[in-house]
């Protein structure tokens, strides 16, 4: 169903199996809720940022995020987006993931997601049947990325993830790290694999790649990419997106 942004809807009241949001979104920040639904999010224009309980994720125009029933999320734009909202009663699913997976949007699952999100919420059920299949076919096969960020939730580093979070700062190398936060490299590895599961580096590349994703789905060219992140060169930050994607930013896009 198509709506103007700006109405609230309690999809959890409502009794039909299915239901589909289409709507032209500005800036918005959805706060933090959950759905007694699974909800399929995507966004076919613009760029949305994902943050759930210890995590932060990235949604960029080629993504849909899968995030299940009961789980709590909150989804930011700052520009203006397609926006996209498939809501599943959990009868009506099956076999799809308990957590939130990022599902690469092919052709055919972008025309079933565009074509279910306009639906009348009060479509007969029969005629929704072969293509809600449909849909959970495509989601079962298609390739999942990560675009999650793990979030540490250490009190040393509350003030310093601040600054990053809100992109006051890029994540330093770890030996300058040490002496911003007062504590030994050593203290600080340990703190990351610990709470994140990751090395600070691996940690840091991540966040390199999430906000690439970001920037570059404002339209903003490889070369400003690049140098917002204090790369040697384009071709540097090129190689680092390849690494970590398999694609290069213009095909990943």
């Amino acid at each position: 169903m198509l709506i103007d942004g700006k109405t609230p809807i309690n999809v959890d009241n409502t009794l039909y199996p299915f239901v589909g949001i289409a709507a032209e979104v500005g800036k918005h920040d959805s706060g933090m809720h959950k759905h007694n639904r699974a909800q399929l999010l995507f966004a076919p224009h613009g760029c949305m940022t994902i943050t759930l309980d210890g995590s932060h994720c990235v949604l960029p125009p080629t993504k849909a995020a899968w995030i299940p029933a009961g789980v709590k999320h909150c989804a930011v734009m700052r520009n203006v987006v397609a926006y996209r909202s498939l809501y599943f009663a959990p009868s009506a699913i099956d076999n799809l993931p308990s957590e939130l997976a990022i599902f690469n949007v092919t052709p055919l699952l972008k025309e079933l997601i565009e074509r279910m999100a306009f639906w009348e919420w009060d479509k007969p059920s029969n005629e929704q049947t072969n293509t809600l299949a449909l849909c959970c076919e495509e989601l079962l096969h298609a390739e999942r990325y990560d675009l999650t960020l793990p979030l540490p939730t250490d009190k040393r580093l509350t003030a310093w993830l601040n600054k990053i979070t809100t992109k006051a700062i890029l994540p330093q190398p770890l030996n300058e790290m040490s002496i911003q936060i007062g504590a030994s490299s050593k203290t600080i590895s340990r703190l990351f694999i610990k709470e994140t599961g990751m090395p600070y580096q691996a940690w840091r590349q991540q966040w390199r790649l999430l906000t690439a994703i970001e920037h570059l789905a404002e339209n903003k060219s490889v070369s400003e990419v690049a140098h917002s992140l204090e790369f040697s060169s384009d071709s540097a930050f090129i190689h680092f997106f390849k690494q970590h994607t398999g694609e290069t930013p213009a095909r990943f896009m």
